[in-house]
């Protein structure tokens, strides 16, 4: 009986000293916020439990901040290095505000991260390739900032160990200033429901069978870019397609009697491109 008393001890003594190490990380991203006109200023304060701050969520099993959503607070500032701390996140949301600067590689970090959603902030830098080393990321939106630079390959690289391509489900990367064309091994995403690469800058032909793997794919959108040659047959195997939107690009050719095979479609928006 004593040594189990000692090990359990023990145990709430390392989760102690954890909570307190996430605690700490989190206030480094306090201290790096430079206009927060809502209530982390004062209820992000070391008198409560950082389980009970705004925006923070932790564990029942562990008792470790696993979600952290801080969206529509208006906040501005820079993310910290110290944010890929949070071995336990895989909630972070912060979309709607006004954060700037570069992306910390340490986020690198967060190997349980399942959800990420940046939109809506003032990003810049180049759109680091490293959001494909995230093994359990499902969700990818980083619409409405300014980052640059192509659509990383890596998030389709089946080659790499470090990651489960099949995981994806959600990217959005639109309005952007991207550059480049759009990677055939974007391709072997084969549980992406979602994509919208809209209003991003890009530039060059669909490859060919690009599509041929998108089985669950639901919405593509793809308008305001400077895509240009033929549509490629294999986007009409994506038969639970419900909203397609390659508007105000530079595609040619004719369209496909293979259409019909979308009978789950409901928007299709083609308009202003040189199809005939």
């Amino acid at each position: 009986m004593f040594a189990l008393l000692v090990i359990f001890g023990a145990i709430l003594s390392v989760n102690s000293l954890n909570i307190t190490a996430d605690q700490l990380n989190l206030l480094a991203l306090k201290s790096y916020i430079s206009h927060d006109p809502h209530l982390l200023v004062t209820n992000w304060s070391t008198s409560t439990s950082v389980c009970n701050w705004i925006g923070v969520t932790c564990g029942s099993r562990h008792h470790r901040v696993i979600a952290l959503n801080l969206s529509n607070m208006d906040l501005k500032g820079i993310i910290p290095s110290q944010l890929g701390n949070l071995s336990f996140l895989a909630w972070l949301d912060i979309h709607n505000n006004k954060f700037h600067g570069s992306l910390p590689i340490e986020l690198t970090n967060l190997h349980r991260l399942k959800y990420l959603n940046f939109n809506n902030n003032s990003f810049t830098g180049e759109l680091p390739s490293w959001f494909g080393y995230f093994p359990k990321l499902q969700s990818l939106s980083l619409s409405d900032n300014y980052f640059n630079g192509v659509v990383p390959s890596i998030l389709g690289d089946i080659s790499s160990t470090r990651r489960n391509v099949t995981s994806l489900k959600v990217i959005d990367l639109s309005m952007n200033n991207l550059t480049g064309e759009i990677s055939s091994v974007i391709g072997n995403l084969t549980s992406l429901l979602y994509i919208d690469l809209s209003y991003s800058n890009l530039s060059g032909s669909l490859p060919s069978r690009i599509f041929d793997n998108f089985s669950k794919l639901q919405v593509l959108n793809l308008q305001w870019n400077r895509i240009f040659g033929k549509i490629p047959s294999s986007l009409f195997k994506c038969k639970e397609l419900t909203y397609l939107s390659m508007y105000n690009n530079s595609l040619e050719g004719s369209i496909s009697r293979e259409i019909e095979n979308l009978t789950s479609l409901e928007d299709l928006y083609l308009d202003y491109n040189n199809l005939k």
